[in-house]
C-alpha cells in the first residue's frame, strides 16, 4: 500500500496535450456520461459497488432479451453483451476441442485426455484473468500464469511428449503475433525524426539489464556464462502486453502527443523486443548447434542482416499484392503477414538460423505498415493490426497458462527462488536508473524520465514465450556440451526466473492510466497513473 501511494505521487507528471483526433463535443459528451454514471453509482449498496469493479455498464445501447435484467440484475451480474462475449470465446475453445476429438478419436482427446484438461486450463485462465484484471486493475496475464502453476501443482493437467510439442508450437505462434504487432506499431516518421532517441531508449537500457542479469545470475545462481547471457537477453526485454496498453491510453487521451512521447516509447519498445528475441535465438542456436563455434559466431550477424532484408522484401511485396482495391483486402493482407511470419519463424529454426526469423517478422510488419500508411491506412487504425489484436485475445491465455503449467513448485530450489528475487530486483533498479540517464537529450522532463524508467520494468510476453525454450531442447535430447543433468538444471533455473520476472515486475509497471485532474492552464494537464 505504501508503494502504491508512493508511486501515485511520483507518477504525477505534467505533459503537453494535443487534441488530435478528438472533438470538443465528444469530450463534453464523455464528461457528461461520466458524471451521470457517478450519480447512479452513489445509489448502489456496498455489494453493487463491489460488483461494478468487474461489471461496467455498456458504452452503447445493448439489444438484450427483455428477461435478462430480471434474471440477472445489473450490476450484480454482467450485462448481456459482456456475458455473450465471454460465452462466445468459451464456445470457441470447446469447438476447437471438438474438432480435434472428431479427427483424433477419444483415446487421444477424450473426456479423460490431456488435451481436454489443457482446454479447460485455457478457459479457466481466460476467465480468472478477466476477473483479476477487473477487480485489481493489474494485467490479466499474471492471473493466467498463476492459474497454470496452480493447475500443474494440483495435478489437474499433465503434459506428455505430444502435448509438449503442441505447447511449443502454440508458443511460437504467440511469439509471431507479439512480434508482428510490434512491427506494425512502428512509425517510420518517428523513427526518422527521433532515431537517436529511439535507439537510446530501445537498446541501451536493454543492454545494461542484459549484462547485469548475466553477471548476477552467474555469481548468485551459478549459471555458466553462456547460460547467464541467454537468461539476460530474455529477461531484459520489455513486455508489450503491459507497456503498450499504458502507452495507447496516453496517446488516446492526447497526453504527450505533441512531444511524441507515446509513439516514441512504442517504437523503442518494439526495438527492445526485436533485439531481445533475436539475440536470445542466436545464443540458443549457438549453444545447441552441432557446428563449429567460429561459424556460429559469424552466423549471428549474418542472420540479423538476412532477417531484416528478407522480411523487408516480404513486407514490400504485400503492399503491392493483393491489389489495394480487392474486396478481400484485409483478410488477404492479414493472412500474408501471419503465414509469412509463421514461415519465417519455423523455417529459420529448421535451418538453424533462428536469429533471422524474429527480425524478419518485425521488419515485414514495419515495411508493410509503412507502405499501407501511404495508401491510406494510419498506423494507429490499421485493420490488419486490429485483427492481430483480436487473435491475441485467444493466444494470451494459451501462452501464459501453458508457461505456468511447466512450473512444479516442489521441484524448485528455495535458494534459486531467493537468489533469483535478489537478482531481478537489483537489476530492475539498475535498469530504472539507466533509463533515467539514457533519456537525457530526448526532450523529457525528470518526471517523464522516471515514468519511462518505471514503465520499462515490465516483463511478461517475451519471457513467457522464450522461458521454456531451453528446457524444450534439453528434453528432446539436444546438448550444449554439458551433462544432461546439469543442462536440465540450468534450463529449469531459466524457466523459474522467467516466471518470477513476470510475477514481480508486471504488477509494478503502470498498466492503466486515469486522468484524475485537469489543470487547464495553457497546454498543461496533470495525469496520475493508477498502480
Amino acid at each position: 500500500m505504501f508503494f502504491k501511494i508512493f508511486c501515485n505521487r511520483i507518477y504525477k507528471y505534467v505533459a503537453d496535450r494535443d487534441h488530435i483526433g478528438y472533438e470538443d463535443l465528444d469530450m463534453a459528451n464523455s464528461s457528461h456520461e461520466t458524471h451521470e454514471n457517478q450519480q447512479i453509482e452513489e445509489n448502489y449498496n456496498f455489494w453493487q459497488k463491489f460488483c461494478l469493479r468487474c461489471h461496467q455498464p455498456d458504452s452503447t445501447p445493448s439489444l438484450e432479451p427483455f428477461w435478462w435484467r430480471k434474471v440477472f440484475p445489473f450490476p450484480l451480474f454482467p450485462t448481456f453483451r459482456q456475458s455473450a462475449q465471454k460465452i462466445c470465446i468459451i464456445i470457441f475453445f470447446f469447438l476447437m476441442w471438438g474438432i480435434l476429438y472428431a479427427q483424433l478419436g477419444s483415446t487421444v482427446i477424450g473426456i479423460n485426455s490431456e488435451l481436454l484438461s489443457m482446454t479447460l486450463l485455457v478457459i479457466a485462465a481466460y476467465l480468472i484473468g478477466w476477473i483479476w484484471m477487473k477487480v485489481t486493475t493489474l494485467p490479466a496475464l499474471i492471473a493466467m500464469l498463476l492459474t497454470g502453476i496452480i493447475f500443474q501443482n494440483l495435478h489437474l493437467v499433465q503434459m506428455t511428449v505430444t502435448c509438449r510439442q503442441l505447447n511449443q508450437d502454440l508458443r511460437k505462434i504467440a511469439l509471431v503475433i507479439i512480434l508482428m504487432r510490434a512491427g506494425l506499431g512502428l512509425n517510420a516518421d518517428i523513427l526518422r525524426k527521433h532515431y537517436i532517441a529511439v535507439l537510446q531508449l530501445g537498446l541501451l537500457p536493454w543492454l545494461v539489464e542484459c549484462i547485469a542479469i548475466a553477471v548476477t545470475s552467474h555469481y548468485l545462481l551459478y549459471l555458466p556464462w553462456i547460460w547467464a547471457f541467454l537468461l539476460g537477453s530474455m529477461i531484459a526485454s520489455v513486455s508489450p502486453a503491459v507497456v503498450v496498453p499504458c502507452l495507447f491510453r496516453l496517446r488516446e487521451v492526447g497526453y504527450g502527443v505533441s512531444k511524441g512521447i507515446p509513439t516514441l516509447l512504442l517504437a523503442a519498445a518494439s526495438i527492445d523486443d526485436s533485439i531481445s528475441v533475436a539475440v536470445f535465438a542466436i545464443i540458443l542456436n549457438a549453444m545447441f548447434s552441432p557446428g563449429s563455434t567460429t561459424f556460429n559466431i559469424i552466423k549471428g550477424p549474418l542472420s540479423i542482416i538476412a532477417g531484416i532484408v528478407l522480411g523487408g522484401l516480404w513486407g514490400a511485396l504485400i503492399s503491392v499484392i493483393p491489389e489495394r482495391g480487392d474486396v478481400y483486402l484485409v483478410p488477404l493482407r492479414f493472412l500474408a503477414l501471419f503465414l509469412g511470419g509463421l514461415f519465417a519463424l519455423f523455417m529459420s529454426s529448421y535451418i538453424e538460423w533462428s536469429g533471422a526469423g524474429p527480425l524478419a517478422i518485425v521488419s515485414s510488419g514495419f515495411v508493410a505498415a509503412y507502405f499501407w500508411e501511404k495508401q491510406g491506412w494510419p498506423i494507429n487504425k490499421n485493420p490488419v493490426s486490429n485483427t492481430f489484436r483480436i487473435l491475441w485475445i485467444f493466444f494470451e491465455p494459451i501462452l501464459f497458462a501453458f508457461t505456468g503449467a511447466q512450473v512444479t513448485l516442489s521441484a524448485l530450489d528455495p535458494r534459486v527462488i531467493s537468489s533469483g528475487v535478489i537478482c531481478l530486483l537489483s537489476c530492475l533498479a539498475l535498469r530504472v536508473i539507466a533509463t533515467f540517464f539514457v533519456s537525457f537529450g530526448c526532450g523529457l522532463n525528470n518526471k517523464e524520465k522516471l515514468f519511462i524508467g518505471l514503465t520499462w520494468m515490465a516483463k511478461a510476453t517475451v519471457q513467457a514465450a522464450l522461458g521454456p525454450a531451453a528446457l524444450d531442447l534439453v528434453n528432446i535430447g539436444k546438448t550444449a556440451g554439458a551433462s544432461k543433468v546439469e543442462e536440465t538444471e540450468y534450463a529449469k533455473v531459466i524457466l523459474a526466473i522467467s516466471v518470477l520476472s513476470v510475477i514481480i515486475s508486471a504488477p509494478v509497471a503502470p498498466n492503466k492510466l486515469q486522468v484524475v485532474e485537469i489543470a487547464d492552464s495553457g497546454l498543461k494537464d496533470t495525469v496520475v497513473t493508477n498502480l
